[in-house]
């Protein structure tokens, strides 16, 4: 149900939306830099910009207008700390939870209860999170609902909202009882979207402009192609985004050596046999071609050692280059059939649980680029920027703190 609404097709209709957003991003770094060379927290910026993107494309709604002087919506603040805040009480996620999901002990009501009487403020902070997202979701989803219904009853063909919850809405209208999602399910995609496409994303297009700070020549050269571009159209479509040979090399160069993502864990259904790529020798000296997975299991996947093992992308596989997307793969590369769903890269996983959205990041970190690159130069501050990993690549100034901020020098570029 939810893949056909990630197709091109859709994809191609909120382009535009795409564009529009970024503008508003492009907008404020205009005034920032008006008076010259400014200090800028990008990652502060970009993650507003990518949760605006997926509410409007996703949600068919406006959470953050893109201004220095916002307030931020409560639901989005939730989004932001949910994750964070839950870290905090992982005792009680790993020892407790799992216990009430497996036995099915209580109901809502009685843990929420339970939750109110302990001393612990951060899981009154999650109930509150979680009543917020949920307040909020349902509010969405009755306007999503309202829409379509408004829309099949005039015979209005412009219900199409090209955001994706109403694009779902529509498809689950039609699809037959046995397919068919129930609105509680409906509703649940709703956060799923706004998780999925926030730091994610955000992460990837930080990571890029940190690059292309710091390999200005590279900067300069898609500059110089995104200029070009625009003299044959100000606002590409999709595929004229998509025809960028270079804009194209710069994404797949950093999504294979610097996926924002770079460990998954697969829990084993059934007994399993995993095949090894070449065999391996146990501590007792003997040689293994393949390794029993027992029910159960969980199994962690290293989606970067996939993209940069040297045996596939030879010598230089850690070191970004851009440039070797502009001619034909390895022919290891080609051979080794990696399972990933992307140009032969694990960075967005591949088989039934492959993400789906990757299409909408690609898209949405291509517009990003094409706007901001066009109009400004970025380059590193005198502070060291580190990238850790608590799940998600992010970047930071302190690593005791770990608090995501990535300042860049932003100027106005000269086409």
């Amino acid at each position: 149900m939810l893949n056909p609404v990630f197709s091109t097709a859709n994809m191609r209709t909120m382009t535009s939306q795409f564009f529009n957003i970024s503008y508003k991003l492009r907008d404020v770094f205009v005034r920032k830099t008006a008076n010259g060379r400014q200090e800028i927290d990008v990652m502060w910026w970009m993650t507003r910009t990518a949760l605006e993107i997926i509410s409007q494309s996703g949600l068919g709604t406006s959470f953050d207008p893109i201004s220095e002087d916002h307030i931020e919506h409560p639901y989005i603040t939730s989004i932001k700390l949910l994750v964070p805040v839950a870290r905090t009480v992982m005792a009680f996620r790993m020892y407790v939870m799992p216990i009430v999901y497996k036995y099915k002990l209580g109901t809502p009501r009685m843990w929420r209860l339970l939750i109110s009487m302990t001393p612990i403020k951060a899981l009154h902070k999650l109930r509150d999170m979680s009543d917020v997202m949920h307040n909020t979701s349902l509010d969405v989803f009755n306007d999503a609902k309202k829409k379509v219904m408004t829309g099949e009853e005039t015979g209005d063909s412009k219900v199409n909202h090209k955001d994706l919850l109403t694009i779902l809405m529509q498809e689950n209208a039609k699809a037959s009882d046995e397919d068919k999602l129930p609105d509680s399910e409906v509703l649940a995609q709703i956060s799923t979207f706004m998780f999925a496409g926030m730091d994610t994303t955000s992460s990837a297009v930080c990571r890029i402009l940190w690059l292309l700070a710091t390999h200005q020549d590279v900067q300069d050269k898609l500059r110089a192609e995104i200029g070009e571009a625009k003299r044959n159209y100000e606002e590409p479509d999709y595929d004229q985004l998509s025809g960028l040979p270079y804009l194209d090399a710069v994404c797949r160069e950093s999504l294979r050596l610097y996926g924002p993502v770079s460990t998954i864990a697969r829990e084993a259904r059934k007994d399993a046999v995993l095949p090894l790529s070449k065999p391996i020798k146990t501590v007792d000296g003997q040689s293994v071609q393949e390794i029993h997975v027992p029910k159960g299991t969980v199994v962690l996947a290293s989606l970067r050692a996939s993209n940069t093992t040297p045996e596939l992308w030879g010598p230089d596989s850690y070191e970004w280059k851009p440039e070797r997307w502009l001619s034909p793969l390895p022919e290891k590369v080609i051979e080794a059939h990696i399972p990933g769903i992307y140009s032969h890269l694990m960075t967005f996983i591949g088989g039934g649980r492959a993400c789906i959205g990757f299409k909408f990041s690609q898209m949405e970190m291509k517009v990003l680029l094409y706007v901001l690159i066009d109009q400004f130069k970025f380059s590193l501050p005198k502070q060291e920027i580190f990238w850790t990993m608590p799940g998600i690549a992010s970047p930071c100034l302190d690593r005791t703190k770990l608090r995501p901020e990535m300042p860049l020098l932003v100027s106005r570029a000269t086409n």
